[in-house]
């Protein structure tokens, strides 16, 4: 069964770790990209997507959940020191999450993110990290470009919900697509918590795919991985305003050539391996 972790040297499993403080750092800095920023870089180490979803999708859980909760909790706070002041919380600041859009968005996304669930596990290792590498560079080159993707219509809320749905199946790299949707309908205080519970009601259908399928979950890795993802999570955590707050452009236009770099890599890996 592919997806097992085979002995590697120790500088490759250095190489993993500190891709996974980098995976943890952009997840909670971001509010997304700890799969589509580490994915890549993953794959140069070692060209099996399905050693490292079944990692990344566990980390997803663990990190969405627990930043979704924390946020509440501030949130609560916020709303009961008001209350003891005699101030009454704003409608808009009640609740961090969007469930109204979150329903309609999984429903749209579901049939595509099984499908893409079903190809990740059939189709040979080489020919996903091919697609994998495809998506990346096209991704890049609309950061080097200043260029995100944009929704401006009901139709292309659709199809880059669909897509986004497809890729997030096959390889959790969907975020770009799916993020360019939810911008346009959910608050601004709303979206980042919004996008992490979607992120978990997404990883768990994959997890529960890795499980009816036989896919090894690298149960044993967690125990070294997780922690190092948690040192990431929590200078991501640190940086979050800052970040939010800086200009991101210069920021992007070069993790896009170093993206575009990596996957021009992979691919050539791929061609000549």
């Amino acid at each position: 069964m592919r997806g097992y972790m085979s002995d590697l040297l120790w500088y490759q499993y250095a190489l993993i770790g500190l891709i996974f403080i980098w995976s943890g750092f952009v997840r909670s800095g971001l509010g997304f990209g700890g799969a589509v920023l580490s994915l890549p870089f993953l794959l140069l180490v070692h060209n099996d997507p399905l050693v490292y979803l079944p990692l990344i999708s566990v980390h997803l859980l663990v990190f969405s959940s627990l930043t979704v909760y924390q946020n509440h909790r501030k949130a609560q706070r916020q709303i009961i020191d008001r209350s003891n002041n005699g101030q009454a919380a704003p409608a808009k600041e009640l609740g961090t999450v969007d469930w109204g859009y979150l329903r309609y968005a999984v429903a749209v996304m579901i049939v595509p993110k099984l499908l893409g669930v079903f190809g990740l596990i059939t189709l040979p290792a080489k020919v996903m990290s091919g697609i994998i590498f495809v998506i990346v560079a096209g991704y890049s080159i609309s950061y080097i470009l200043n260029r995100p993707f944009r929704s401006n219509s009901k139709l292309l809320d659709v199809l880059f919900l669909m897509l986004g749905g497809y890729i997030s199946g096959t390889s959790l790299i969907g975020a770009p697509l799916i993020i360019s949707v939810f911008a346009t309908h959910v608050a601004r205080h709303k979206l980042r918590d919004t996008l992490f519970v979607l992120w978990f009601v997404l990883v768990s259908i994959k997890m529960g795919a890795f499980v009816l399928a036989g896919v090894d979950l690298q149960l044993i890795h967690h125990l070294w991985l997780l922690p190092l993802c948690t040192i990431g999570h929590v200078i991501g955590l640190r940086f979050h305003q800052r970040m939010l707050q800086a200009e991101t452009k210069a920021f992007f236009r070069w993790l896009g050539s170093v993206l575009l770099l990596i996957s021009i890599l992979g691919l050539w890996k791929g061609l000549t391996g």
